[in-house]
Order: structure tokens, then sequence, then C-alpha cells
């Protein structure tokens, strides 16, 4: 599978912030890969079953095998049938002769739940007349390891799989493995845990199950920086028992769901909320901290990397809807890891910079997002905090360096895209600081915030020196050298269809509706696509996004003009995006499809 591809199964994706388990094989159950963030190493690393674990073909980091009579039976071989409960836990159904096999693959989440560890929870029903003797199993291969910050790097120590007691144990056979994992069944009576290959292992559990009735058991896996704490935290997943993580699993993500009355909308923005919310945030294996990525998914493009924007603009206010508390930590969190260099470009997610780049909009979206916080939360005691004051000095400060004297509007290096920008000056990027300034001057000291521009001055300015004739009417540019020289191209990221977002003008406005109806043509970007949603189209561009098949249900930063994936799948903080701007949308202008 190349680098850019999509994912050419369709995953069945789970996780929680400690863990990511993005390829649960919807054929068998079996489960490809787990990964995790560690810090140390500023990459996510990833076990698999082999080098190629995204093409589903071979052997599987984790399969559930059932034994009847001595007979190894692979659940599915009869068909499967899987369910998403609460948009995020996988359960399947199928069917072996007289027994019915139904199971959930999940990662802990939720208060005292919280665990670097997953669980394979199977319940198996007998219809048969007479009872069943059978032995449940989870099996696999230590095949692949890799480190991933955008592309794979295999890890070049072997592979090792030994057994302590009834634990298996998989790691790195020289020091650091940044990783182990341990893998045991619920309860030690009867369990074995074998090495079955020279990387292979089995954890069995036998089962006598009486004729119509129904036995339950779970398989474990816990993670820790080397084996002994791999093999605590699947001790800690054993005493806890599953029945009481699945519990307090459920009941945490309920409280995460949003809801706007539409079934079909609020499918969309739940299930892109809560990829959102565990693959665009994590915590590192290595030190337990939260850090904000790009995605978590091993086939999307951008890796484990974050621009600032991407973090404060796209993930933090979908991680809001569903969880304040969590929304103001990550908030905190950015200002520690990025914000002393606010905008630069984007960095690793410890805070290391990874491609240079200044923005206007990476730098001001630290403001806004405070700015956003307290307005939905009422917490205005955020701003109490010593390095998001420092934070939101150091935007002051660096938003002046930018500002033209002559002109009072701003220049910026790159446009969100990524690219050189066509002109010094945007107008995404101006509307973006005007509103950041507005923030600023509330949030800074009276002193300090009354040395700042007017923003309201520097929105009629922007007005006047980004408006051209399109037509034979006004539209708005994208970007202007302010000499006589403009560009109508319209950034697919930082598109001109965003602006009412920014306040400085309104969804009714003239010269914005032409604008916005000029962007339109075939989607292409699906960040410019959701953007419409502010925009004349609205209503016709829900419609679309609720029927788009997107990265199988999952955004995709380029999509066709069905709104199916063609490339960059699995984009965590594009998820939020799409998230928060259809919730807001629907709540905020009352569109619908």
């Amino acid at each position: 599978m190349t680098h850019d591809a999509l994912q050419s199964v369709p995953w069945q994706i789970t996780g929680n912030h400690w863990l990511s388990l993005p390829c649960v094989h919807p054929a068998d159950a079996s489960l490809h890969a787990i990964g995790v963030l560690h810090r140390g190493a500023r990459a996510a690393v990833e076990f698999a079953g082999s080098a190629a674990f995204l093409t589903g073909t071979g052997p599987a980091l984790a399969r559930p095998v059932l034994e009847r009579d001595g007979a190894r039976i692979e659940l599915g071989a009869n068909g499967i049938v899987w369910e998403r409960a609460l948009h995020w836990l996988p359960t399947f159904t199928c069917t072996v002769g007289d027994l019915v096999i139904r199971g959930t693959v999940f990662a802990p989440f939720g208060q005292d739940a919280d665990i670097a560890g997953a669980c394979y929870a199977i319940a198996v029903e007998n219809r048969g007349p007479s009872d069943a003797h059978i032995a449940l199993s989870l099996e696999g291969v230590l095949g692949h390891r890799q480190l991933r910050v955008v592309t794979p790097r295999p890890l070049e120590d072997g592979h090792r799989v030994t057994v302590r007691g009834d634990v298996v144990i998989l790691d790195g056979a020289e020091p650091p493995g940044h990783v182990a994992l341990a893998v045991a069944a619920d309860g030690a009576r009867g369990a074995t845990a074998d090495v079955t290959g020279p990387h292979s292992y089995r954890v069995r559990r036998p089962l006598v199950i009486p004729a119509g009735a129904r036995s339950e058991t779970a398989f474990y896996v816990g993670a820790g920086p080397e084996r002994d704490g791999a093999c605590a935290t699947v001790e800690v997943l054993r005493r806890r028992g599953w029945k009481q993580l699945l519990t307090g699993t459920r009941d945490a993500i309920r409280t995460l769901e949003q809801t706007t009355g539409m079934e079909s909308v609020d499918s969309l923005i739940n299930r892109n909320m809560l990829f959102a919310y565990f693959y665009g945030v994590g915590r590192a294996l290595d030190d337990a901290h939260f850090y904000l990525v790009r995605s978590r998914a091993p086939w999307c493009t951008r890796g484990v990397t974050i621009r600032d924007w991407e973090a404060l603009a796209w993930t933090v206010p979908a991680v809001q809807l569903g969880d304040p508390p969590l929304a103001r930590e990550l908030i905190l969190r950015a200002c520690e890891i990025h914000g002393y260099a606010p905008g630069r470009g984007v960095h690793y997610f410890d805070g290391t910079l990874f491609e240079p780049g200044f923005t206007l909009e990476g730098c001001s979206s630290y403001a806004i997002a405070v700015e956003r916080y307290i307005r939905d939360t009422g917490d205005d005691q955020i701003v109490e905090e010593p390095i998001l004051a420092d934070t939101l000095y150091h935007v002051a400060d660096d938003l002046d360096e930018r500002r033209d004297d002559i002109h009072g509007l701003y220049k910026t290096e790159v446009t969100l895209s990524g690219a050189p920008a066509p002109q010094p000056f945007m107008m995404h990027g101006n509307a973006v600081v005007a509103a950041a300034i507005d923030a600023l001057r509330r949030t800074l000291a009276e002193e300090d915030a009354s040395e700042l521009p007017d923003p309201d001055t520097l929105r009629s300015t922007l007005k006047r020196s980004f408006t051209a004739e399109g037509g034979g009417k006004p539209v708005f540019v994208s970007a202007s050298d302010l000499g006589g020289h403009a560009t109508l191209a319209d950034d697919p990221v930082g598109s001109l269809a965003w602006l009412p977002l920014f306040e400085g003008i309104e969804r009714s406005d003239s010269t914005y509706r032409r604008t916005a109806k000029g962007t339109a043509g075939p989607p292409g970007h699906l960040a410019r696509q959701i953007g419409r949603l502010f925009g004349p189209d609205a209503s016709a561009t829900l419609e679309w996004l609720r029927r788009a098949p997107l990265d199988h249900g999952l955004a995709a930063e380029f999509v066709d003009e069905e709104g199916k994936a063609t490339s960059s799948g699995g984009d965590a903080a594009l998820s939020g995006l799409l998230a928060y701007a259809v919730w807001f949308t629907v709540q905020t202008h009352g569109v619908r499809p």
C-alpha cells in the first residue's frame, strides 16, 4: 500500500487516548495493528502482524479463534454482522453451528477507566441440545513494529514474544523498545499462554456451556513503556473486569454525544467528533501528557504532525462540543508546547519545528480558541493561567511585527494549504487577525489592550482592499499586494467561504454571496466544501455532506464529486472541523438539509 493511498479495507476503528485500534478487520474481527504515541520518539509506535497490515492480507496481530471438539473455527467463517454502538464501539455477531458469538472490541475510557489497554469481550450462546465444550483463543503474530511521524520506519531490532505465567508479552529484543504489549485472558482459572512460533502466540480459555446457556469471557491487551509496565496494565484490566470497563466506557462516550434532532446529521457529527476526539488527541505512553496531532490513523498522509490552526481551530472546537474540561486542558497544552512561536509552521507533536512557514491564522488561533472557550463555557478564569497569558502576549507581538504601517493590514508567508502566499496580504488571514484582535482586547491587560489596532477599522480596510470586479459586480479576492495586483484563486483550506465565521462579514453580504458562489466548483478539497456551509448554498452542502461516503464515513482531505475519498483519508483534525462546522451551522444558523 502506498503512503498516500486510502485504506483498502473498511476497517472497524476504535481506541482511547492511549491506544489506537485502527485496523479491526470486518471479515473476522482480527486486530491487525495497535498504535501509541511516544513523546521521546516524537512519533507513533505501531505493532502489527505484518508490514503490509494496511492491506489486511497478512497475519493478524491478534485474532479471536473458536475451538470445538478439537476443530479450529475462525470467527466470521460463515459471515459476520457489525454494528457500532454509540458510533465508536465495534460489536459483531456471528454463528458457528448452534453457537451464537457476540463480541465487542473496545479501549476503556472514562473516569477510573482511563487505561492504556484494550479488551475483546466475547459472549457465546449455546442453542444446541447438549453441553458445548469449547475453547476461545486470542492468537496472533508480532510481525512488524514501526515508528511513524509521516512515513513509517521499521524498528530494526528483532521482535520478541515471551510468556510470563499466563501472560504473553510482545516487545523488541533490544532496549530501548519504546513500547511493550501484554496479552492475557479474563480470570486465571484454566487459561493458558503459549509461544507457538518464532513470533507467534496463543492465549487460550476453555469453557463448558450448558445447553440453552450463555457464557462470557474476555481477552485483554495492556501497553507500557516496557514489559513490566505492560504486565502491570494487563493485571489492572483483569482486576477491573471487562463488564465494569465496558459499562464505564459506554457511559462516558454517551456524555460526549451531540444531538440536533436530525438522526442522519447527528450520525455525521458524532462519528467525526469521536474520531477527532480520540485520533486527533492522544496521551503519550512515556509521559502521560496530552498531545494534539493531525491523525493517529496510520493511513493519514499528514501523520502525527500538527499545525496550530489545525489543532486549535479544527480539533479543539470538536472536543469542546462534548468535553469542555478537556478542551481547556488542550488549549493550555497547545500554549505550553507551541505557544512560544505561534503560527511558525508545522510541528512534531512535542513542539519541535517540522516544516517552517508562518501563517497569520496559526498565530491568531490561540486568541480565537480562548475566546470561543470563554463564550461557550463562561469560564473566564482560564485567562489567569500564566502560560496562556504569556502565549497571548507572544501572539500580539508577532502579529504586530507582521503589520504593514501604511495599509494597516498583515502579511503572511504561506497559506493554510502550505503553499507560498501568492501575494503578501491574504483576505482570509486578515479576517482571522481581526477576530484575534477582538479577542485580545478582551483578554490582555487593559493598558496593553488599548494599544492594539481597532478590529472594526481592520475589517473595513480589508473589505476595501480585497474587493475587485468580477463579471461586472464586486467580489472579494483572496490575496493582494495592495499595489494593483490581486489573486482571485481561492486557497482550498483558507477559503473565503469561511469569512462569516470570523464575524466581520455577514452571510447575507451580497459581495460575499457572489464570492462564495464563485468558490463552488467541483468539491476536490473537503475543507473548502465544509466552508460552503456558511454560504448561500448551505442547505445543499449539508445534504451533500450527509450523503457523502467520505473515507468510510470519516473526513478525507480530498474527495470526488460524490464525496467519496480520493486520497489523504483518516484525517482526524479535519473530522473535527467537519463535526464542529455542521453542528455550528445547524444550531446557530438553522441550516437544514
